[in-house]
C-alpha cells in the first residue's frame, strides 16, 4: 500500500436507537468516538416490516386489491390465482358481427 494516501480507519463506539452499544471500525471521526445512531435495523420499518399509509391514487390501489384479493397464502399453504382480467374483446366481435 502506498503511504499516506489511505483515511484512517480506527475503532469507534456505536449507540443504537435502544441504547445498545457495539464497537467497530471506521473512517468516522477520530478513534475511541462514539456514534449515536436515528435511526436504526431495530425500530426502522424498512428493516422491521411495519405498516406504511397507502395512498390511491386514481382508483390503482383499489385496482391492484380487487385483481389480488384471493392471492394470499394461508395456513395450509394454498394460493389462489389472481382474479382473471375482464374480455374486452367480446362486445367487438358482437358488433363485428351485427355489421355483417
Amino acid at each position: 500500500m502506498k503511504p499516506g494516501i489511505h483515511p484512517d480507519y480506527h475503532p469507534i463506539k456505536v449507540t443504537m436507537t435502544d441504547g445498545s452499544e457495539y464497537t467497530t471500525r471506521s473512517t468516522w471521526g477520530k478513534a475511541g468516538d462514539n456514534l449515536q445512531l436515528d435511526i436504526d435495523p431495530k425500530t426502522h420499518p424498512a428493516w422491521t416490516g411495519g405498516q406504511q399509509q397507502l395512498l390511491d391514487r386514481g382508483g390503482r390501489l383499489s385496482r391492484f386489491q380487487k385483481k389480488f384479493a384471493g392471492f394470499i397464502k394461508t395456513g395450509d399453504h394454498t394460493v389462489s390465482q389472481p382474479a382473471k382480467k375482464e374480455d374486452k374483446s367480446a362486445p367487438k366481435a358482437e358488433k363485428a358481427a351485427k355489421k355483417k
